[in-house]
C-alpha cells in the first residue's frame, strides 16, 4: 500500500555500479532519488562514489526550492557513500530522518533496488535496439528515467509520476525513439548540406532541445530543428572490430543450436571421473528465449546484449558461462586442472564453520592466452582467486606489503652481465602466491561447481595463501625469502629482491625476483642448474631457459661482440596500436620546444570538458610512464611534463601526449645497449631552474651510467620552490648524490669493485656551494637534507665535477633540446636504435 500522504515526506535512493565500461563521460556510477508519494526518479551519473554528498545536496537544494517542501525521511542502505561523517551531518542539522538498512538485506530499500533494476532493463534493450556501444549506457540511463516519470505506475493508482509530482498531465508529443536516427538542423554554408546525421540520445535536461549523437565528429549536439526517422535504426556503432552480422551469427547459433544436450553429458562424464565433487547435473548450456511479446524479427536485438560479453571477449566471466559457452569442455579441463594443483599443494583442510567466524567467497577467473597462429594452440587458464575484498582487517590479515626487485636492480645486473659475459637465464614459478604459509585463520567457501559430495556444508580452513588474498604476496616473498636465506644465499641490504651466493672459486651467483618471475645469473651453467634443481624441489617452477623477456622488456644478446640490449619494442607496439598511432607521422624528439604546458590550457568551456571526458589521457600517461621507466630515458622529461596534469587535462595537453606518441612511432627500434666495460658508475645531473609554470619549482634531472649506459635516472619537479639557479642546481646534486650512494653499495654487494662514483654538474658554483662548509646568509634557507651532500664529498664518497653543458646527457632529463643535441644526449647514456 502507499501510504505517505505528502510530497518529499519519504525519499529512497541507491547507487548503481561499478559500470565495467565508463560512460562518454566518464561516469562509472549511477545514484537515484525516488519520491516515495509520486514515485518520480531523479538520477545522476558519477564518476566516483566520493560524489554522492555533493550529488545529494545540489539535489536536496533544487527540490526543496521547487516545492517549497522539506525532505524528512530518507532511505539508504549502508554504503560508506551514504555513510560518511559530512552526509550524517548535514542530515542531523536538516532534520532529514535516517532509515539505514540491515546488512545482506537489500530487500528493505526495495523501491530504490527496484527502480535501479527497472532502469538497467530497459537500458539493455535501449542500447541493443539502437546498435550503441556500452559507453552510452548514461544517456539511456536517462532516458529511461524520463520515460519512467511519463509512464503509468501502479503504485500510484496507474497515475504518472509526473502528473502526481507536478499537478499536470505528462506531455507525450516530444517522444522519439531512443537511437534513430536524426537529422539537426546546420547552416555552414550557402553550399554546404543543410542538416546533419546524428543519433538521438535522449532530452536536455533545463533545454528545449533534443540531445544527439554525431558519429562524424564524434560530439554531443543540442538541437530544437530535427527531423527523426523513427522507421530505421542506424548501423552497429560499435567499436569492436566483428561487425553487427557476425554478432547477429554467433547469437542465432546460440539460441537454435541443437548440441546441448552433448556438451552438457560431455561435462558431467569429465567430472565423474573425480568422484569427491558433485556439480549441479541441471546445469546445461543456456538457451535464450525471448518473451513473447517480441516478434521473431527482433530475437537478435533482444538476445545480443545476453551473449555479447561472451562473443566478444571469448572469455566467461563466471563459471555458470564457462560451463555454457561453445569451449565448455576446455574451461572444465582448465578448471580441474587448478584444482589439482591446489590439492597437491594441500591448500585447504575441509572443516565445519566454527561459530562467530565468517566466510570469504571465491569465484573463478578465466583466461584465455592466443598462441601464435598455425603453429602454438590457444592457451585456456582458470585460476580460483578469492574475493579478499571482505577480509577484516586486522582479524583476517595485518601487513601486506611484499617488496619487488627495482628496475634499476634488473638493469644493474644487465650491464654485470654483459660486463663479464655471464649466463643469463629465467625462471617462473607456477602458482607462486599457493606457497605462502598463512598466519591467519581463514575460512572460505567451496569453489563453485567443486562441492565435495556429502559435505556441502564445510568449508575450506586456508593453510596456504590464494589469490586474492590481501596477504598473498607478502606470505610469498617471506616463503621464497626463508628458502633463499637457508639456502646459503644473501639477500641485498640495497634491493630485498636482490639474492646472491659466492662459489669456492670466488665467482657469484646472482637471483633477482619479481613477484613469480626470476633471473638467473652466473658464471657457470653448471651454477645456474643446480640453482634451479634445488628451487624446483622446494616450488613447481617453469624453466624458461635463456633469459629473452621479462616485464614486457625484451632481452637480446650478441656473445661474440659482448653486447646486450634491453627493447620495449613488442610493448610499444601494441602501446601505439592501442591509441591508434600506428600510421601516424613521427617526429625527432620526445616533447618539442613549443609546448608550453600549464593549468591553464585545462578546459573551460563545456564543450572542451566534453571533449577531454573521451580522451583516455591517464591510459595514454601510464602506459608511456612504464615505457619511461624500463628501458626508455629519453622519455623522461615529456613523460613528467604530461603526467602533471592528469586530474584536469586540456587539449593541448593531450596534444603534447599524441607528440610523444609520435615520438615513440618512429623509435619502436630503440634500446639500450650494454657491453665489456672499466668504467664504473657515472652520474649526469642538472636542473631546470622555475621550469614549471604553475608554481615555479625547478626540475631535477639525473642519469646513472655504467660503461655509457644508463641504468637508473629521474626527472622531477623539486618539493621546494628554488631562489636562483645555483640552489636548483645544489639541490639537483644531492638528489642525484643519493642516487649515486646506493648504486655504490648495490654495485659493492654484488662484488663490483667500481671507482669512486663521479657526478657531473654544468654548474660551477653550485659544485663550489657543495664543497664550502660554511654557513652564510645565502643558504641558510636552504632545507638541512639538502646538506648532507657536503659530508659525503668531505669523505670522498662521491666526486662532483664540472662537466660542459653540451657534453651532459642529463641536459634532455630537464627540457626540450634542438635535434642535434638531443641524438648526441642519447649516445652518451647508450640508447641505441
Amino acid at each position: 500500500m502507499h501510504n505517505t500522504k505528502e510530497t518529499l515526506e519519504y525519499i529512497h535512493s541507491d547507487l548503481w555500479g561499478p559500470s565495467r565500461v565508463p560512460s562518454r563521460g566518464g561516469a562509472n556510477y549511477m545514484l537515484t532519488f525516488i519520491d516515495d508519494f509520486s514515485r518520480k526518479v531523479w538520477a545522476f551519473f558519477l564518476k566516483q562514489k566520493s560524489d554522492v554528498f555533493s550529488a545529494f545536496k545540489s539535489w536536496k537544494i533544487m527540490i526543496e526550492k521547487q516545492t517549497g517542501k522539506q525532505i524528512k525521511y530518507l532511505r539508504t542502505d549502508n554504503g560508506l557513500e551514504f555513510c560518511s561523517d559530512e552526509f550524517n551531518r548535514l542530515c542531523k542539522s536538516e532534520g532529514i530522518v535516517r532509515h539505514l538498512t540491515v546488512r545482506h538485506t537489500p530487500q528493505q530499500n526495495g523501491v530504490a533496488e527496484r527502480m535501479n533494476r527497472t532502469i538497467m532493463e530497459k537500458v539493455r534493450c535501449m542500447l541493443s535496439n539502437a546498435n550503441l556501444p556500452k559507453s552510452f549506457w548514461a544517456e539511456a540511463a536517462s532516458t529511461a528515467c524520463f520515460l519512467i516519470n511519463r509512464s503509468p505506475s501502479v503504485a500510484i493508482e496507474k497515475k504518472t509520476p509526473q502528473e502526481v509530482w507536478s499537478g499536470n498531465p505528462a506531455n507525450y508529443s516530444d517522444l522519439k525513439i531512443f537511437g534513430c536516427p536524426a537529422y539537426a538542423h546546420v547552416n555552414n554554408g550557402k553550399l554546404e548540406p543543410r542538416s546533419i546525421k546524428c543519433v538521438f540520445l535522449g532530452y536536455k535536461a533545463g533545454v528545449k532541445g533534443y540531445k544527439l549523437w554525431c558519429p562524424e565528429n564524434r560530439k554531443v549536439v543540442i538541437s530544437r530543428d530535427v527531423v527523426f526517422d523513427e522507421t530505421a535504426m542506424l548501423p552497429n556503432l560499435s567499436l569492436k572490430d566483428s561487425s553487427n552480422k557476425e554478432n547477429q551469427k554467433q547469437v542465432e547459433h546460440q539460441i537454435n543450436t541443437e548440441s546441448t544436450p552433448q556438451v552438457s553429458t560431455k561435462i558431467e562424464n569429465r567430472v565423474a571421473s573425480s568422484p569427491q565433487y558433485s556439480i549441479a547435473k541441471n546445469r546445461t548450456k543456456r538457451e535464450i528465449k525471448p518473451p513473447k511479446k517480441y516478434a521473431e524479427a527482433d530475437l537478435v536485438a533482444y538476445a545480443l546484449n545476453v551473449a555479447e560479453d561472451i562473443d566478444a571477449n571469448q572469455e566467461p566471466s563466471n563459471y555458470s558461462e564457462a560451463i555454457s559457452c561453445e569451449d565448455s569442455e576446455k574451461w572444465m579441463f582448465a578448471m580441474q586442472e587448478e584444482m589439482e594443483s591446489l590439492h597437491k599443494n594441500k591448500t585447504w583442510d575441509l572443516v565445519k564453520l566454527p561459530k562467530g567466524k565468517k566466510t570469504v567467497r571465491c569465484k573463478w577467473v578465466f583466461k584465455k592466452k592466443e598462441g601464435t597462429p598455425g603453429v602454438e594452440e590457444p592457451k585456456y587458464k582458470a585460476r580460483l582467486v578469492a574475493k579478499g575484498y571482505s577480509q577484516v582487517p586486522g582479524v583476517d590479515f595485518t601487513d601486506v606489503f611484499s617488496p619487488v626487485v627495482k628496475h634499476s636492480s634488473i638493469r644493474a645486473l644487465l650491464g654485470i652481465v654483459a660486463m663479464h659475459d655471464l649466463e643469463l637465464e629465467q625462471l617462473d614459478v607456477k602458482t607462486a602466491f599457493l606457497h605462502g604459509e598463512l598466519e591467519e585463520d581463514i575460512y572460505m567457501q567451496q569453489p563453485e561447481g567443486f562441492t565435495v559430495s556429502e559435505k556441502e556444508d564445510y568449508v575450506c580452513l586456508l593453510k596456504k595463501s590464494l589469490y586474492g588474498l590481501k596477504q598473498s604476496a607478502r606470505q610469498w616473498y617471506k616463503r621464497f625469502d626463508s628458502f633463499m636465506t637457508s639456502h646459503d644465499f644473501k639477500r641485498s641490504s640495497f634491493d630485498s629482491c636482490v639474492y646472491l651466493k659466492k662459489n669456492n672459486d670466488g665467482s657469484f651467483v646472482y637471483l633477482l625476483l619479481y613477484v613469480d618471475d626470476m633471473l638467473i645469473a652466473a658464471k657457470d651453467k653448471g651454477e645456474i642448474r643446480k640453482v634451479k634443481a634445488q628451487l624446483s624441489e622446494e616450488f613447481e617452477m617453469k624453466d624458461l631457459g635463456p633469459a629473452k623477456k621479462i616485464l614486457g622488456m625484451e632481452i637480446l644478446r650478441d656473445r661474440k661482440t659482448s653486447k646486450l640490449y634491453l627493447s620495449q619494442k613488442g610493448y610499444i607496439e601494441k602501446l601505439l596500436c592501442r591509441f591508434n598511432m600506428r600510421s601516424a607521422k613521427p617526429v625527432s624528439t620526445p616533447l618539442a620546444a613549443h609546448f608550453r604546458l600549464s593549468s591553464a590550457l585545462s578546459p573551460q568551456s563545456d564543450d572542451e570538458i566534453e571533449y577531454m571526458s573521451h580522451v583516455p589521457y591517464s591510459s595514454a600517461v601510464g602506459s608511456l610512464m612504464y615505457a619511461m621507466v624500463c628501458s626508455r630515458p629519453d622519455l623522461s622529461y615529456a613523460v613528467s611534463a604530461v603526467s602533471r596534469y592528469m586530474a584536469n587535462p586540456g587539449k593541448e595537453h593531450w596534444k603534447a601526449v599524441q607528440w610523444i606518441l609520435r615520438y615513440l612511432r618512429g623509435t619502436t627500434d630503440v634500446c639500450l645497449q650494454f657491453g665489456r666495460t672499466e668504467d664504473g658508475v657515472i652520474g649526469y645531473v642538472d636542473a631546470d631552474f622555475a621550469g614549471d609554470l604553475d608554481r615555479r619549482r625547478s626540475l631535477t634531472g639525473y642519469v646513472f651510467t655504467i660503461g655509457g649506459c644508463a641504468i637508473s635516472w629521474k626527472a622531477t619537479l623539486q618539493t621546494t620552490v628554488a631562489l636562483s639557479t645555483t640552489e636548483a642546481e645544489y639541490m639537483a646534486i644531492t638528489e642525484a648524490c643519493k642516487e649515486a650512494i646506493w648504486l655504490k653499495g648495490l654495485f659493492s654487494e654484488l662484488n663490483e669493485d667500481l671507482q669512486i662514483s663521479t657526478v657531473f654538474c654544468d654548474s660551477q658554483s653550485a659544485i663550489f656551494l657543495t664543497k664550502d662548509q660554511m654557513f652564510h646568509e645565502r643558504t641558510k634557507h636552504i632545507d638541512v637534507r639538502y646538506h648532507f651532500v657536503r659530508d659525503i664529498i668531505a669523505r670522498g664518497d662521491i666526486v662532483v665535477s664540472k662537466i660542459s653543458t653540451h657534453e651532459n646527457p642529463a641536459d634532455m632529463m630537464t627540457k626540450s633540446l634542438p635535434i642535434t643535441k638531443f641524438e648526441h644526449c642519447l649516445d652518451l647514456v647508450g640508447v641505441h636504435c
